[in-house]
C-alpha cells in the first residue's frame, strides 16, 4: 500500500539525507522553494510484465514531474539537468566495479533490464558530403571506398524497412550523407514520403540529414517523424580538431529545433577521436545539462576507414571498458535516457557487449551495416538476445515499467513547488 502523504517543509539537503518525519522539522526561516509530499515504495504485489509507460518521451517526463529521487540498494538517483563537469567526472573516475555496480542499479530502478529496443539504420544517400569531418568515409574530402550515390527511391526505402520489420527491428532510421537539408525541395518532399510510408507500417521513424531548421523539423514531426539523431560527437573543447566546416553551436540549434517541433532527440558521440577521459566527461556533461535530456543517447566506437585522416592517425583503440565506463556514467546522469550500443560493435565479444547492456545500454542498432561501416546481421543479433534472455521494444510502445518498481523495491521521494501550496 501507498503510505499517507505527509508534507513538511525541508531544505533541499535535508530532502536527500533525513527520513520521512511525523514531525515539522525546524529549519531556516527562508521558505524552501519545494515541499516534501511523500516517500514510498509500489506495494510490492506480483509485477505485471505487460505494464507499460507512455511511448511519448514527453508524456514520460510529465509522470514524474513531482519526482525528486529514486533510492535502492544503498543507491540514489535522480534526473537533473544541473550537473557539474566534477560531478560526472567524479562518477566517471569511479573503481570500476563500483561504476558498474552503481549504473545496472539506477537502470533497474528505471527501467526493465530484459527489454532492449532494436533499431535498423538505413543511408538513403551515401557518400558526397562536404563537410570535413575528419572521422567519416562519406566526405568529399578524403579519399575512401565509399563511392557517391544519388537518393535511394521512395519505393527502395519501404521495402528495406519492410526487412527491417520482419527482422525484427521497432525503429527504422535513414541517414543522408549531406551537411544540412538546405533548400533540397525534391528531396525533402521525397523523405517526408518515405517517413509517412515507414510509420504506416508500424514502425518508429527516425533520420538523421544533417542540420535541419525549425520549419522543417515542423514538417517532420507533421508526416509522422518519432526521433531525430544529430550528435555531438564529443567535447566542445576537442571538437574543432576533428571538424571545422560546422560549429558545436550549428549541431547545438539543430537538437533545439527538432526538440521544439516535439520530436524525441537522439545525441550522442563517438569514442576514438583522439580524445583525452576530460572530453568524454565533457560531452556527457553537455547532453546530461540540456533542457531536456535526450530521449535516446548513441555511444559509438569508432571505426577508422582507410583513407580517413583519424584511420593515418595514431589514436588509441576503444576496448570494451571504455564503452562501459561512458554508458555507466550516461545511465547514471540521464537515468530516464536510453542508451544506444551504436557503431563498432561488431567488434566486441557476446561477453563484452553484456557489460555494456549490464552498465546500462538497453538499445542497439541491428543489420549488417551501419551507414558505411559493418555491423552483426540480424541472426547474430536474435542468437545474442536469445542467450542473454532479452526481448525487443515493441513500435510506438512505451517501454516496460522497472520491474523493481513493481515488487517494492525502490524508494521514490516525490516534492512540489511550495507556490501549489501558498
Amino acid at each position: 500500500m501507498l503510505s499517507s502523504p505527509r508534507i513538511f517543509r525541508a531544505s533541499s539537503a535535508l530532502l536527500r539525507l533525513r527520513q520521512l518525519s511525523l514531525a515539522p522539522e525546524r529549519v531556516s526561516e527562508v521558505a524552501p522553494k519545494y515541499v516534501l509530499v511523500d516517500k514510498y515504495s509500489a506495494n510490492g504485489s506480483k509485477p505485471d510484465n505487460n505494464m507499460r509507460l507512455p511511448n511519448d518521451v514527453n508524456d514520460r517526463n510529465a509522470l514524474y514531474g513531482e519526482e525528486e529521487s529514486r533510492t535502492m540498494a544503498g543507491v540514489t538517483a535522480s534526473v537533473r539537468h544541473n550537473w557539474t563537469k566534477q560531478e560526472i567526472s567524479e562518477i566517471y573516475s569511479l573503481p570500476f566495479h563500483e561504476l558498474m555496480y552503481r549504473a545496472s542499479t539506477v537502470h533497474r530502478m528505471y527501467w526493465n533490464p530484459s527489454e532492449v529496443q532494436q533499431c535498423t539504420l538505413l543511408s538513403i544517400k551515401t557518400g558526397g558530403c562536404t563537410e570535413d569531418c575528419s572521422y567519416c568515409s562519406q566526405s568529399t574530402r578524403h579519399k575512401t571506398h565509399v563511392k557517391p550515390t544519388p537518393t535511394m527511391k521512395v519505393n527502395e526505402v519501404l521495402e528495406a524497412a519492410r526487412k527491417a520489420k520482419e527482422a525484427g527491428s521497432t525503429r527504422f532510421c535513414m541517414g543522408a550523407a549531406w551537411r544540412e537539408l538546405g533548400n533540397k525541395k525534391n528531396a525533402f518532399k521525397h523523405i517526408l514520403e518515405m517517413v509517412r510510408g515507414v510509420n504506416g507500417m508500424g514502425l518508429e521513424v527516425c533520420c538523421t540529414l544533417g542540420m535541419l531548421n525549425a520549419e522543417q523539423a515542423r514538417q517532420l514531426k507533421e508526416a509522422g517523424l518519432s526521433a531525430y539523431n544529430h550528435n555531438l560527437d564529443t567535447s566542445p573543447e576537442h571538437y574543432p580538431k576533428v571538424i571545422s566546416t560546422r560549429s558545436y553551436e550549428d549541431r547545438l540549434q539543430t537538437i533545439a529545433n527538432v526538440r521544439d517541433a516535439g520530436i524525441s532527440v537522439c545525441c550522442g558521440g563517438i569514442l576514438g577521436l583522439g580524445e583525452e577521459e576530460t572530453d568524454r566527461v565533457g560531452l556527457l556533461h553537455v547532453l546530461a545539462t540540456l533542457p531536456e535530456h535526450p530521449e535516446s543517447v548513441p555511444i559509438n566506437a569508432l571505426v577508422a576507414v582507410e583513407g580517413t585522416p583519424l584511420a593515418d592517425q595514431d589514436v588509441a583503440k576503444v576496448d570494451s571498458f571504455d564503452m562501459a565506463r561512458v554508458i555507466a556514467t550516461a545511465r547514471i546522469v540521464m537515468p530516464r535516457t536510453m542508451v544506444r550500443l551504436s557503431a563498432g560493435r561488431l567488434s566486441f565479444s557476446d561477453a563484452e557487449q553484456f557489460l555494456m547492456f549490464q552498465a546500462g545500454a538497453n538499445s542497439i542498432f541491428n543489420g549488417d551495416k551501419l551507414l558505411t561501416t559493418p555491423n552483426p546481421e540480424f541472426d547474430e543479433d536474435t542468437r545474442l538476445f536469445d542467450k542473454l534472455g532479452f526481448h525487443g521494444k515493441p513500435a510506438h510502445k512505451g517501454p516496460l515499467v522497472a520491474q523493481s518498481e513493481q515488487e517494492g523495491d525502490v524508494l521514490i521521494t516525490k516534492v512540489q513547488s511550495n507556490q501549489q501550496f501558498a
